[in-house]
C-alpha cells in the first residue's frame, strides 16, 4: 500500500492536491487529502460520462464537431439542469485584447448589452398550445367518410385529374404529360371537357382511379409471381417461402387484387398444367388463411377461379393415345385438383356466406346444373358431387338426394364410361350420402325390408344396390331417412 501511495489517481485538471483542495479552502472547509482524492475521481468519472453521452448525440446528428447543444442534451439525459447562456445557433463573434505588460493577446466573446427597460416593456410571446393528435378514417373499404377532416366531394371534383390520382384525363391524355410541364394545360382541358362529355341523361364520365403501389410492394409482387410459376426444381424452397409469406405476412392487403388477377390469368392460360393449378390453389388458400387480409370484397373474383378448377371439362394435358394405367393416373391427378378446389369452396362459403346471402344458393345451383348434364365428363361430375357434399347436410338431403336417381341412371348406368370412372362416381355419391349418418344413440339395429324398398324408390335400384354393399349401409340408410316415418314394417 505504501509503495502504491505515490501513484497519481487522476490525470485530469481535477488534481486532488490543487483544484479540489483550493475549492474546499475557499468555502472554509478543512478537507482531508484522501477525501479530496476520492472526490476528484468521482468528478472525473461524471465528466467522462457526460462527454460520452454528448458524443453520442453528436454522432447521431451526423456531425464531427461537439457543440454546447450536445452537452445540454447529455445533462438532460442525466436529469441535470442544463447550462444557460450558451447558444450556438448564431455564429460566435470573437474579439481580441491585450493583457499584461508583455502584451499577450486574449480572445473573448463580446456579449451584447441589453437594456432592462426595453426588455421589460417588450410584449410577451403567445403561450404555445399543447401538442395533441387525433385519428380519423381516410377511407373505409375504399369509401371516404363524410367527416370534417376529409375534403368534400365538391372540392375533390374541382381538382385536376392528376391530383385526384387519375391514370388518364377525360380526353385520354396520359398523366405523364404533367411531368413534362403540361399539367396546367391538361387540367384546363379536362375541366373544359367535363361538360362536353355529359350525355342526354346528365351522366358524367369519371376518369379511372390510379392505384398507387410502393416500389417495395411492386418488387415483392414481381418476385413472388416469378417464383410461383417457375418450373425449376431448385426454386421449390423459394416457392414454399413465398407461400408462407402470403399466409402470414402483414401489409399485403394492397396486393390482394393483383394476386387474384394473377391467379385468374394463370388458371385461364395454364389450364393444362397441373402443377401451376395446384400452386394457384395454394395461393388462394394462403390469402384466405392470412388474418391480416380483408378478403370479403374480393369473393366475387375468387369464386370463378375456384369453380373453374372444380367444374372444368379438362384440366390436364394428355396425349390422345394412352394406356388404361396412364388414363387412371391422369384422372387421379385432376381429381386431386378438384378435391383441393372443393375444400377451398367450402371454406369460402362457410366464412363469407353470411355476408353474401345469395352466395350459397348460386353456388348450389351452378353445381347442380353441372351434375345433371350428361354431356359433362367424369371430372366435372366428380367436382360437382364434391362441391355439393361440402355445402352441408341440408343441401345433400334436400337437393342432391332428390336428383341422384335420375343422375345415376343417366350418367353411370346408361353411359359408355370406363368402369373405373363409373366406380369413382359411385364412390363419390356414396361418400356424400355417408355424411348424413346420425349418432349411434338414434340408430336402429337393423334395416328392414321396408327401408330397403324405400331406398330403392328414393335412389333407384342400381344405386341402392351399391349402398347396401357398404359395411355401414345401415348407418347410411338411417341417416338418409332420419326424422321421417318408421323404416321397419
Amino acid at each position: 500500500m505504501e509503495n502504491n501511495s505515490g501513484i497519481s489517481l487522476s490525470h485530469t485538471l481535477w488534481s486532488p492536491h490543487d483544484t479540489v483542495g483550493d475549492v474546499a479552502e475557499s468555502l472554509g472547509i478543512n478537507l482531508p487529502e484522501e477525501a479530496a482524492k476520492n472526490l476528484a475521481m468521482d468528478v472525473e468519472y461524471r465528466i467522462h460520462e457526460i462527454l460520452e453521452t454528448a458524443i453520442k448525440f453528436m454522432r447521431h446528428s451526423k456531425r464531427k464537431t461537439l457543440t454546447t447543444e450536445d452537452i445540454s442534451h447529455a445533462l438532460k439525459v442525466f436529469n441535470i439542469e442544463p447550462l444557460y447562456g450558451y447558444d450556438n445557433s448564431q455564429p460566435l463573434n470573437f474579439k481580441e485584447t491585450m493583457v499584461g505588460a508583455s502584451g499577450q493577446t486574449l480572445y473573448y466573446i463580446d456579449d451584447n448589452e441589453i437594456e432592462f427597460e426595453k426588455l421589460i416593456n417588450q410584449e410577451l410571446p403567445k403561450v404555445p398550445r399543447q401538442a395533441t393528435f387525433t385519428a380519423h378514417w381516410l377511407a373505409i373499404e375504399g369509401v371516404q367518410p363524410m367527416i370534417p377532416q376529409n375534403p368534400l366531394p365538391s372540392e375533390i371534383k374541382n381538382l385536376p385529374p392528376v391530383l385526384r390520382g387519375a391514370t388518364t384525363s377525360i380526353l385520354g391524355n396520359d398523366i405523364l404529360s404533367y411531368a413534362n410541364g403540361d399539367g396546367a394545360k391538361d387540367a384546363e382541358a379536362a375541366n373544359g371537357s367535363t361538360k362536353a362529355q355529359k350525355t342526354e341523361k346528365n351522366t358524367e364520365i369519371k376518369p379511372l382511379v390510379k392505384h398507387v403501389l410502393s416500389k417495395e410492394l411492386k418488387l415483392y409482387f414481381d418476385k413472388v409471381s416469378e417464383v410461383l410459376v417457375s418450373s425449376d426444381p431448385e426454386k421449390q424452397e423459394l416457392k414454399d417461402a413465398a407461400l408462407t409469406s402470403l399466409k402470414s405476412d402483414p401489409g399485403l392487403h394492397q396486393l390482394v387484387p393483383y394476386f387474384i388477377q394473377f391467379v385468374a390469368e394463370q388458371i385461364t392460360n395454364q389450364l393444362r398444367n397441373i402443377d401451376i393449378l395446384f400452386t394457384m390453389l395454394e395461393v388462394i388458400s394462403a390469402l384466405a388463411e392470412n388474418s391480416t387480409i380483408f378478403l370479403e370484397p374480393y369473393v366475387h373474383a375468387l369464386m370463378p377461379c375456384i369453380l373453374t378448377l372444380l367444374l372444368a371439362k379438362k384440366i390436364s394435358s394428355a396425349p390422345k393415345e394412352q394406356t388404361e394405367e396412364e388414363e387412371k393416373a391422369a384422372l387421379k391427378n385432376q381429381l386431386a385438383v378438384r378435391e383441393f378446389a372443393a375444400i377451398l369452396l367450402e371454406h369460402i362459403v362457410k366464412v363469407y356466406g353470411s355476408s353474401y346471402s345469395t352466395l350459397r344458393p348460386r353456388v348450389t345451383r351452378t353445381l347442380l346444373r353441372a351434375l345433371l348434364d350428361p354431356s359433362k365428363p367424369t371430372g366435372t361430375q366428380y367436382g360437382a358431387l364434391l362441391g355439393l357434399k361440402n355445402m352441408g347436410s341440408e343441401v345433400i338431403k334436400f337437393v342432391l338426394v332428390g336428383n341422384l336417381k335420375v343422375w345415376y341412371n343417366s350418367v353411370v348406368v346408361d353411359s359408355t364410361k370406363p368402369e373405373y370412372e363409373k366406380e369413382v362416381l359411385t364412390t363419390s355419391a356414396i361418400d356424400a350420402l355417408r355424411t348424413l349418418k346420425v349418432s349411434e344413440d338414434s340408430m336402429e339395429e337393423e334395416v328392414g325390408d321396408g327401408a330397403k324398398e324405400k331406398l330403392s324408390e328414393r335412389l333407384g335400384e342400381a344405386l341402392a344396390e351399391q349402398v347396401l354393399k357398404q359395411e355401414d349401409s345401415s348407418e347410411i340408410i338411417q341417416g338418409l331417412f332420419f326424422g321421417e316415418a318408421e323404416n321397419k314394417q
